[in-house]
Order: C-alpha cells, then structure tokens, then sequence
C-alpha cells in the first residue's frame, strides 16, 4: 500500500474552505406553525441554496415540542418524509407522555421563523438554558449539527464515556461518542459506550440535555467571538432533544432515570467483593486463589473466570484439559456450598469453526451478513470469528438456547452471575481485514494454551482431585421506516468525527452491514450493538433461572443500559491517574447515565501495580457499588493477601463496606425506584457552592457517607474539602463543623480511608462483618443518627430476601430523629428471623440525658452510656423489625 502525506498549508486551506461552506448554509424557515395546549408543531424548509457540505441538504422538516411532563420537554426535529434513521424505540423505549402543556411547563419554547432558531427558558427566573441563535441548523444525508451558547466558563458534566475530569473542560474541547475497543482508557478520546446527556449546573439550579442519538458524534464545547457554545456534529440520526428542568442536582438525575428507564435492581450478594484474573494456567489456579483468600481471612464473595476456561478462546467451549467440566463443576459446588458465588465470561464473536455454537448460529441465520449473504468475519481471541446480529428476531433464542445448555445448573456449569465483554464489538483485524485467516495467523490468534499439569498445589477443603497426587488481552425502504436513507457513503463519510480508532470500521465490524430484521445499517446502530448484547444476555440467564435477579456486567453501554445490568470502568492501568480518575468514572455513570452498579478493576488491569497503589486502590474500591480485584496476563499478580500491606487495607476496608452494606444495598433499591443516585458528587447535596464544582477526587456514598481517599502517589497525606455544614468523623463520630474550606489530613496510614457523616442523616449499619454476605445478613443493626445543625436528621433501611426477581415481601422502614425521639416506622413485611436493632447511636449530644425509654419503657441507665469526648450517646436495645418503635430520650443534665 502507498502513503502520501498532504502538505500542512494544503489542508488549512480545505479546512477554511468547508469552515466557508458551512457559514454559508442557509439553515431553514419555519411555516405551518400549530401551537397547542400540550404540543407545539411546525415545518422547516431551506431557507435559501443548500450547501451541502457533508452530504445533501434535506429540504423538509418537521418540528414536534411535546410538553411530555411539567419538568421535561421534547424538541424533535425530523425529515418529514421520515426515512431518516432513528432509535429503534425496541432498543430504548420512550416514556409516555405525562399530559402536561404549555402554561403548566416549567420550560418554555420559543423559536424564531426565518432564520429558524429555538430558545428554552426556566420559566421560573427566565433563565436561557438553551438557544441556538446565531448559527444556522444544518441536516444533510450524512451531518447534523445544532449549537447552543453557553454562558462563559459553564459547569458541564457528563457525555461520556471518557477518562477525563468529571466537571468537562471548555475550551478546545471535543467529545467523541463512536464505542471503541479502548485498551487503558486513554483520556481525551472515546472509550466504550455512549451516553450524550450533559447536566449544567448554574450557582446553584442544574438542568440536563440528552440528545438522542446513537449515530457517532462530535460534540465541541469551545467559545469563539460569538462567546461560549456547545455544538453538536453528528454523522446521522435525527435532533431528538429532551430537556430536563430540576433544578436541584438530583431532581435532574430523577428525571433522566424516568426518561431512559430506572435501574434495574442488584443481588444483594453482587455487592460483596469480587476477585478475577485473566491468565489463569487452569482450574487448580483459581482453586488456590479461593483457598488463599480464606487463609488469609480476607472475605471473598466471588470468584470470576476470564476466557481462560475456553477451548481455543471460543464461547460456550470449555478446554477439557485445564478446565474440565466434573472440575468446574466441584469448584462451583465448594464455592456454594460455602455461601461463595461464581461468575464466567462471555464475549460475543462466536469462532468461524466447525463446532456448536458456531453451527447452530449458522443454521439460524443470526450472524451478521455482507450484501451477498455470506457472513461478515472478523478476528477476535479465538481466530476468525462471527458476530451475532442482534436485531435478528432469531438472535435471542439462538442466545438463551446456548445459557440454558453451557450453563446449565445440573448439566453444565452453575454460574451466578455473568460478565460480557467486546461488545463494541472489538474485532482486532486492521480494516478493510480483507484476509482474515492471514490476520488471525500471522498475530497469533488464538493465543498459545499454557501447559496441562496435575494438581500442583495442596488445598484442604477441597475435593481430593484438586490435591496433587505425590496475546495481551483487551486491546430500500419504503417512506416512514425511519431505518436510514439510502446509498449513503457508510465506510467513509464525508464528516469524519474524531475516532481515536481511525477509521469508522478500524478495529471493529464494518459499518456498511445491514443487520437483519427492518433492516438497520451498522453505520447507525454500532453504539447500540454493546447494549443490545447486554439486553439479550439478561434474558438469557433469565431463561436459566426465572426466578432470580441476574447480575450481568457489561463493558459497552448506551442511553438506558442501567436497566439491564452494570458496567465495569474497562481496561485501565495499575497507575496513580488511573486510580484517582475512577472516581470520576463511577460518578458519572451512577450520578448521571443512571448505571448504579459501578466500578473499577481495583489495583490496576494493565501493567504492574505497586503495594501502595493497591492498598489505597483497595480501600477506595470499597466504596464502588461494584468491588472487584482484576488483572491481565503477565502482570504482577494482585490478589489482595499477596501485599501484607494490602491485605490488611483489604480487612479494613471489606469490614467498613460489609457493615454498609445494607445502607449501599438501600441506596441501590432507592435508585432502582426513582432515580435518586447511589453515588454523588458533592456538589449534588451543595449546588450553590462554587468550591464544589470542580472536586471529583471526593464523593458521597450514598446519601451520607463523603468519602475523601489519599490520592497522591505514595502520600500519607491529602487536603480535603468539608462543605459548611455539620459532619462527624467516621472512625471517632466526633463532630466536624464544615466550613466551606479545605482541611489538610496527615498521618492517613494505607489502609485507612478518610470518611465523614453528614450531618442530617441516619445511618443503618450491621453491628459487624462477616466472612460472607450469606453470613452478614444473619448480623444484627447498629443505628447510627448524625443530626444536622437543625438537630434532626433522617434515613431508610429496605430489606428484602436479596435475590428474587419478584419479591414475596419487602421492608421499608423510615428512620427519624427529631432530636429527642428516634422513630422507626414503615412498613415490616420481610421476616428477618432473630435479627434485631441492638444498638443505637445518636451523635453530637451536648450532655447525659435525663431520661431514655423505648415505646413507653424506661431503660435503666446501664443501657446506655454517654461519651463526653466525642458527644455520642449510645443505647443498647433489642428493636425487633416486625413493626415500629419510638426511642425517647429525655432532657440532657444541665448539672
């Protein structure tokens, strides 16, 4: 192949020319205008020659402003022949309008006729939030683009996903959403999903704008001497804008889970913690890392398995000589039969080879296909490979039929839960991957298998067969069909965003395929292809078992994945920045694209980490809904008893999250039913203060724990910032008044975690950990009330059986303190057996108490005692969680 490299002074010059063409597009005209009660309509026409820059002008649109509910607008803004591709509302289902019209709307929409532009207003203080004057709206065949002003220096948030800071940058700023294989999730370039919501919060009143789109983008947040903008630059679709009011933080959050679907709700179990790593030799490897988590004490909930366990690295394959089925099958049951789970992964390219699964997806027509009918090949970890077409109506039963057969519970392998990955979909071979057996053979794929072996290794408690006997990884329609216009350029469009791949179909399926069923191109859906997966594997594992809550954990996401299952942050390295941009990582998908279940590979999966590093790792991935220790093949091992350092991190940190387990466990519920998210930026609780906006090194837990970890490479010390408010000291329950400033901490050992209670709220805690969160639920509570500088303070605790899809019974029960009596109340339907709340703690007590009785009885005062120190007032009790109870504490002793 030849290269040839363009002069500099050349390119300017095309870049000016377009940047010339485009400021010359006429954008459009309204007419027709009807303006309803609860819908305002419209058509736009050209408002002069088109220019087709990236394609060609469409000539007619339509414009639809619903008023869906009081605090969400739609503005939709389509070609109105309607052949123009969108969202298949089979991938994410719109929300039923909620009756509401234009004068009961807290936004309003205004629009200018000629040029066209449209403006959206708080009706409340009239503030602008979004206004596209200025720049003329551009929608050709193959390039959208729409921008808005911003005021200057605005607070943005979201539109990932990305490694970048939490609060976006806003100069020279491009967010590429195009999902990409994306090997230590490089900053400033696109990574694996897609989710164009943005939240801008303004001193103090937050909105959202989600733009529903799965075509790839550019989206600039940029200023120029028109002032600051965000401009939208999108390769195909539609504009399909819902705008979302607030104006507090977590009203807007409620809002998008209403619009894209609310979480779906999580094991109990699947909270607890989670070791894998890829590169195990075989079977008796993962038997010694169970083994030596429990010599060391070290509490292990799950263990995982990577592709490993295949055959040549192809799905629904074991290799029966390291991972033979009667030995997974004892590692399943020991791992049951000690309350333990266990969890296998699933890529999606099937290996195009004479075996299963490959056969019967042939059989069933389900693989995608060129224009020809022969299936579209690719090269992944087993050779060559096929991709499963998941829009055809056949896909989903060739899929369960697989789960129900591989994973069979009495026949095949029993796992709990499932982890999917690729599903970008990553395909390794260089486009155009015109030979891919060349490919496949010259780079080594599949990888060599390690050599067999007995048994190396002896582990009591194991079955006696596990006793002996004396490649890097992650690298034509008719009108109204709204499937995508036809003869378009799908390989190389005209716009080209910034792919940090290449090419559009560089390292992945080629996007001029057409999938089956109504016959969507790839061009348009390849963002959708990761959830789509995602959505078939839960109905998979539900085929398995009807009756319990699948856990799936997904690498590539879209705009609603949170209500199918959980994402882990990806491939990311063993470094400090690594480490400390997680944080920003598992806020944005639990804060803002609604995916609670969330976190990170603690330690680091690629290259080697350091004993620091995991142990700080380790205690800050205590406070992710989702825990889990992973690594690639070849780098240090990181199992957390390999460091002493960082297994004692681990002890402590497993034991704070295992008695917040139940409060991590509400909150999780909480977000499952409204929204209200798992994890919060501070400036969620603390809108109008400016300090916070910038911070993703801190966050809430929940609703009350801020969490405030050392984040300096090998530093025993960290400055933190404590809003103006009450706290308390986790480790003391001392008081801390904030004050709207930072606190330098020093002497923070590694494995101890800065950790502070806001005040106003109630906390329910287990009394202790337990080795496993079969154990921890037959634990009883410790209730713990951080009252606010208001002296009140609330919370809930729900409880249910931890694992049923549909639950027989549930407990809500509210939490009060109106600072004298501590009210529980709710409701009480689950049987909790013998558990009890046997003790409760009330914070920043001024002095003894004259009095403490519960529901009428005075208790004698070697019931409870009181710290003069640290002001905490604790109350031995036995509250029975069968119904409410009042605790009194009578007047302190002024003496």
């Amino acid at each position: 192949m030849k290269y040839f490299v363009l002069d500099p002074l050349l390119l300017y010059s095309i870049s000016n020319t377009v940047a010339a063409q485009i400021s010359n597009c006429p954008g459009y005209a309204s007419t027709n205008i009807f303006n309803g009660d609860t819908k305002l309509t419209a058509d736009l026409g050209l408002a002069g020659a088109p220019c087709n820059v990236y394609g060609y002008d469409l000539g007619s649109l339509s414009l639809q402003v619903d008023y869906e509910t009081v605090d969400r607008l739609h503005v939709k803004i389509y070609d109105s022949a309607q052949d123009v591709y969108q969202v298949p509302a089979s991938v994410l289902p719109r929300p039923a309008s909620g009756g509401s019209t234009a004068s009961s709307s807290s936004l309003v929409f205004s629009h200018t006729a000629n040029p066209f532009s449209f403006a959206i207003q708080r009706r409340g203080n009239g503030e602008t939030l979004f206004n596209t004057t200025g720049q003329a709206l551009i929608f050709e065949s193959q390039y959208l683009r729409l921008r808005t002003s911003l005021p200057e220096n605005p607070n943005l948030y979201g539109l990932g996903e990305h490694s970048d800071s939490f609060r976006l940058a806003t100069t020279n700023y491009t967010r590429t959403l195009w999902s990409r294989d994306a090997y230590e999730i490089p900053p400033n370039t696109n990574l694996y999903g897609n989710h164009p919501i943005y939240f801008d919060n303004r001193g103090g009143q937050t909105h959202g704008v989600f733009l529903l789109n799965s075509n790839g983008m550019d989206i600039k947040i940029d200023k120029d001497e028109g002032g600051q903008f965000l401009e939208y630059n999108t390769i195909g679709g539609i504009i399909d804008l819902y705008f979302l009011n607030g104006p507090d933080p977590i009203d807007v959050a409620k809002e998008y889970a209403s619009l894209v679907g609310k979480p779906t709700t999580m094991p109990y179990w699947g909270l607890g913690f989670h070791q894998c790593r890829y590169g195990m030799q075989d079977i008796y490897e993962v038997a010694d890392v169970v083994y030596n988590y429990s010599a060391a004490n070290i509490p292990l909930e799950t263990m995982w398995t990577d592709i490993d366990y295949m055959d040549a690295r192809k799905i629904f394959t074991l290799d029966t000589d390291r991972f033979p089925l009667e030995k997974v099958q004892e590692l399943v049951t020991y791992l049951h039969d000690h309350n333990q789970h266990y969890i296998m992964m699933v890529d999606p390219a099937v290996a195009y080879q004479d075996y299963d699964a490959f056969n019967k997806g042939a059989d069933a027509g389900i693989f995608l296909k060129y224009a020809n009918g022969t299936i579209f090949q690719g090269v992944v970890w087993p050779g060559v490979t096929a991709f499963p077409d998941w829009f055809n109506p056949d896909t989903q039963g060739y899929w369960s039929g697989e789960f129900t057969s591989f994973f069979n519970p009495d026949t095949g392998i029993d796992i709990d839960a499932l982890w999917i990955d690729m599903n970008e979909a990553s395909n390794f071979c260089d486009y155009p991957c015109l030979d891919p057996q060349a490919y496949a053979t010259a780079n080594g794929f599949p990888p060599a298998v390690p050599p067999v072996r007995a048994s190396p290794m002896l582990l009591p408690g194991f079955p006696s067969d596990f006793q002996p006997s004396s490649y890097k990884k992650r690298q034509a329609p008719s009108n109204n069909s709204m499937i995508g216009l036809q003869n378009l350029d799908y390989l190389t469009p005209p716009y080209a965003i910034v792919n940090a791949a290449g090419a559009l179909s560089e390292k992945t399926i080629r996007t001029d395929l057409i999938h089956a069923g109504a016959g969507y191109a790839e061009y348009n859906t390849h963002n959708l292809y990761g959830t789509m997966m995602s959505a078939a594997s839960r109905t998979a594992m539900l085929a398995r078992k009807p009756s319990l809550r699948p856990l799936v954990i997904t690498r590539s996401t879209f705009a609603g994945a949170g209500t199918q299952v959980g994402h882990w942050l990806g491939d990311n390295a063993a470094t400090w920045h690594d480490y400390q941009i997680s944080i920003a990582g598992q806020l944005a998908f639990s804060f803002i694209y609604q995916v609670p279940m969330v976190g990170s590979d603690v330690c680091g999966y690629a290259e080697n980490t350091t004993e620091n590093l995991c142990a700080r790792w380790a205690m800050l991935g205590a406070f992710s809904p989702f825990y889990r220790d992973h690594q690639e093949v070849g780098s240090t091992f990181h199992e957390f008893y390999r460091f002493p350092l960082v297994a004692q991190a681990a002890k402590v940190a497993i034991n704070i999250r295992y008695r917040l387990l139940d409060y991590l466990f509400t909150a999780m519920y909480q977000q499952s039913v409204d929204g209200y998210p798992t994890l919060n930026p501070l400036w969620a609780f603390y809108p109008s203060d400016a300090n916070t906006y910038p911070i993703d090194l801190q966050f809430f837990f929940g609703q009350a724990i801020l969490v405030s970890p050392v984040t300096d490479e090998d530093s025993t010390s960290v400055t933190i910032y404590i809003p103006n408010d009450q706290f308390y000291d986790w480790y003391t329950f001392s008081p801390v008044q904030g004050s709207g400033d930072t606190a330098t901490l020093d002497n923070v050992d590694f494995d101890r975690i800065p950790l502070h209670i806001r005040g106003g709220n109630i906390v329910p805690l287990r009394n202790e950990s337990a080795s496993t969160t079969t154990e921890l639920r037959k634990k009883n509570f410790n209730i713990v009330i951080a009252p606010g500088r208001e002296k009140t303070a609330s919370g809930q605790l729900y409880i249910d059986d931890g694992v049923s899809l549909v639950q027989a019974s549930t407990s809500l029960i509210t939490l009060s303190w109106d600072g004298t009596i501590f009210k529980m109340g709710g409701t009480f339907g689950y049987d909790v057996g013998e558990v009890v709340v046997c003790q409760v703690q009330i914070l920043g007590q001024t002095g003894q108490p004259g009095s403490v009785n519960i529901d009428g009885s005075v208790l004698d005062e070697g019931s409870w005692t009181f710290n003069g120190t640290t002001g905490v007032l604790t109350v031995t009790t036995s509250l029975g969680l069968t119904g409410g109870h009042n605790l009194n504490v009578g007047a302190a002793d002024s003496g």
